[in-house]
């Protein structure tokens, strides 16, 4: 099967994760996320992959087992992920176009009136004389995270194809619902899974490798007011809405998401929800450095002291928790390897590395805090989450030969 009919057969499946189930801990959160790993799991049987294991969370992993001779030095093992689920941001069934591209804009749908322009994509430009997959205007492709799914699928089979190229032990893993707090990563089985190192394939144009994301946090402080009745309310009513205002109001000037770019960190008052008895603050904390996310975090926990000595005793409380680290954390000096070796695998394919900071997380950052070092390789894809998601095959066809040299270049480094 060639890539593209792959990744075309997977967006047949309606796999949108739903925010309901999900926060009702609900694994996969769709029934689609299972028919889709179901499907995944007898095309790794054809393949005649090994240790193929399907869980009743979707959660499905499998390994293409070493062909070097005995007597050969051990190879790290290899590992590529990807998720199945696709954003809330659009539950419609996926009809999906293959598109021959020459310039200018692709009308996704005339009776609607659809048009993907190329005045607001400019990066349309780059792919002339390429063909292009994308939706009829009424859904997301679901490039995220299905063209990750055809890359490995199709890396797997090159592979199979061509006994002669020498290879360690391959696994690969198929998670749920990554659109909804990375939940099949942070429920998945890094010991168990034995695995050496990794990458996801998750988002992003030709030549964009993500090695950096945020440390995250989040914080819920509560504000707990005094309520009394308006006609004798002096010097009684502690408002406890207006106390959540003047926290907020404390907050540094400009470190938000919506002033902030790059490397800069932020504090996100994300959600307040109460009363003048009693309100609630939620935040998210994001800073890329070790340091920088620490020093958020104190100082949130010093203003939350200082306004408690200000409003009295059990006016304010405040709980901190850690979300996921940086992945550049789990890749800092001898365990640096994963980056050096897709360098090499993109230079192979004539792809200039652009490695770009994520501002987000995303399931590498979950399994990478757990032990299994995982940056990010493209997928191709462009406008994530949106009616003008967009897939040029070429650039799909790039991130499973990029999967396939980062295999034999693992293998040669010590062979």
């Amino acid at each position: 099967m060639n890539i593209v009919d792959r990744f075309l057969q997977y967006t047949h499946i309606n796999t949108t994760t739903s925010r309901e189930k999900g926060a009702a801990g609900i694994m996969p959160s769709s029934d689609g996320q299972m028919v889709l790993a179901q499907l995944i799991a007898k095309e790794l049987e054809a393949l005649d992959m090994k240790d193929i294991v399907l869980r009743e969370t979707a959660i499905l992993t499998a390994t293409l087992p070493s062909n070097v001779p005995a007597s050969a030095q051990i190879i790290p093992t290899v590992s590529f992920f990807a998720h199945l689920d696709t954003s809330a941001e659009q539950s419609n069934d996926t009809k999906a176009q293959v598109v021959p591209y020459n310039g200018g804009d692709i009308c996704l749908n005339t009776e609607q009136g659809i048009t993907l322009k190329e005045a607001e994509f400019p990066e349309l430009a780059n792919y002339v004389d390429d063909d292009i997959i994308v939706t009829d205007g009424t859904s997301l492709l679901g490039a995220d995270d299905k063209a990750a799914i055809a890359a490995i699928m199709h890396a797997l089979q090159t592979l199979k194809a061509n006994p002669d190229i020498l290879h360690g032990d391959v696994k690969v893993a198929f998670v749920p619902d990554e659109e909804q707090g990375l939940r099949g990563a942070k429920a998945f089985d890094v010991e168990s899974f034995d695995a050496d190192f990794g990458y996801t394939l998750d988002c992003c144009g030709i030549g964009e490798f993500v090695h950096e994301n945020w440390n995250a946090g989040d914080a819920v402080i509560t504000f707990t007011g005094q309520s009394a009745h308006p006609m004798s309310a002096k010097g009684k009513l502690k408002n406890s809405l207006l106390m959540a205002h003047q926290f907020i109001s404390m907050l540094p000037a400009g470190e938000a998401p919506q002033y902030t770019e790059g490397r800069e960190g932020y504090y996100w008052v994300k959600e307040m929800t109460g009363n003048s008895a009693k309100t609630v603050l939620k935040m998210d904390i994001r800073d890329f450095t070790k340091q920088g996310y620490q020093g958020r975090m104190a100082f949130l926990q010093t203003m939350s002291n200082n306004c408690a000595g200000l409003w009295g005793e059990g006016s304010v409380s405040i709980h901190l928790a850690d979300r996921y680290e940086n992945v550049a954390n789990s890749l800092e000096g001898d365990a640096s390897f994963p980056i050096d070796i897709a360098k090499e695998a993109y230079a192979r394919n004539d792809i200039q590395m652009n490695a770009i900071p994520m501002r987000g997380g995303y399931d590498g950052a979950v399994l990478s805090q757990k032990g299994l070092p995982c940056p990010n390789i493209f997928t191709g894809a462009h406008n994530f989450h949106s009616i003008y998601e967009y897939l040029p095959v070429k650039s799909l066809q790039a991130a499973s030969a990029v999967v396939v040299d980062v295999i034999k270049i693992t293998a040669e480094r010590h062979l």
